[in-house]
């Protein structure tokens, strides 16, 4: 049986089908197993653009809708990340069994449930706040249509590659990654070791690091970058309210940032812990961090006995120490230092 139920369309996201808007494809029914539940499904095989690869679908549709994946690259259709990085956002547990007979059983019972229902499954009705903000924080805004570039020719790796122009892959020397040339679409489709969601998601503990209360406890200001010219200092005060009361909001349009400050410590850090997963206003992503400490004044000098300034009232003087004139004994004093004096000294 066909896992498609005989489908005329993959379900594929906006990069691996290509800018080319009149791109062709060919069907082949029942053309290989898929990769994750191993029936046969239809194979749909296209050019995305020139100087591009040829791709095919690697899962069933089943498969795809199942967890709401490309059947291609086998990443989220609404955000464009890997499986793992998604369902650590949304707290999802893994429900597909990896057993050949269980997965055979329970792939068949889903095929029934989601051609009962339609579409593909929903996300989003079981997300956390926090984790649909980190998810929009991560999300890839626009098609990285670069990843359909043709594979790296072997012979000209090799020095070997006599085709020159004429070659359909790329002449350039691989970046050694041994831990990226390991990816398994099955370990993706699961969520589990995938590298580049392990990359993603330590990337986003980092992030999450910097958002730690600084020990300075006088510290209640927030610094937004990334801010959006068209966000208005009432849209950020609408966002961040939401937390505590606010002393202040500047918004800084030159330089594309902002500065919150809270009434209160705990406000500040009720708003750094929901910017934890990503800071979203007005459909825009915003990069969320503390504020300095107001900085400290010059040090005062200090006499000996501790007091301040006591070295510069010796020298009959409030303000900053002055050096003494050139040629003259320690607590030597310029012309105009002298209150009494009215002008220039006489000689």
């Amino acid at each position: 049986m066909d896992a498609d139920g005989g489908t005329e369309f993959p379900i594929l996201c906006e990069t691996c089908l290509g800018e080319n808007p009149y791109v062709r494809m060919t069907r082949e029914k029942m053309g290989r197993e898929c990769k994750v539940c191993a029936r046969p499904f239809t194979v749909f095989r296209w050019l995305p653009g020139r100087g591009m690869r040829y791709k095919k679908t690697e899962i069933c549709a089943t498969c795809a809708r199942l967890k709401n994946v490309c059947q291609t690259c086998v990443l989220d259709l609404e955000h464009g990340l890997p499986v793992q990085v998604r369902d650590a956002a949304l707290s999802i547990q893994e429900t597909v069994p990896r057993q050949d007979g269980n997965r055979r059983d329970y792939m068949a019972q889903a095929a029934g449930r989601l051609e009962t229902v339609g579409g593909a499954a929903d996300y989003s009705g079981r997300a956390q706040p926090a984790g649909r903000e980190m998810l929009k924080q991560m999300a890839r805004k626009e098609p990285y249509y670069k990843r359909n570039r043709a594979h790296i020719c072997s012979f000209f790796v090799k020095g070997q590659c006599t085709r020159g122009s004429e070659c359909p892959y790329r002449h350039e020397m691989p970046q050694a990654d041994p831990e990226l040339s390991k990816q398994n679409i099955v370990d993706r489709y699961h969520g589990n070791n995938d590298p580049v969601a392990r990359r993603m998601l330590a990337r986003s503990a980092a992030r999450d690091d910097r958002l730690a209360p600084p020990e300075d406890r006088s510290v209640t200001s927030l610094f937004v970058r990334d801010v959006d010219p068209s966000l208005t200092q009432a849209d950020l005060t609408a966002h961040f309210a939401a937390f505590g009361d606010l002393k202040s909001v500047a918004l800084v349009p030159k330089n594309s940032c902002a500065f919150v400050n809270y009434k209160t410590r705990a406000a500040a850090e009720a708003a750094a812990q929901a910017a934890r997963g990503g800071c979203v206003v007005g459909g825009h992503a915003l990069r969320v961090g503390w504020g300095r400490a107001r900085p400290k004044g010059p040090q005062e000098l200090r006499g000996p006995s501790g007091d301040a300034h006591a070295s510069d009232r010796a020298q009959g003087s409030g303000g900053p120490r002055i050096p003494a004139p050139p040629g003259a004994a320690d607590g030597g004093m310029y012309p105009s230092q002298d209150p009494t004096a009215q002008g220039a000294a006489a000689k």
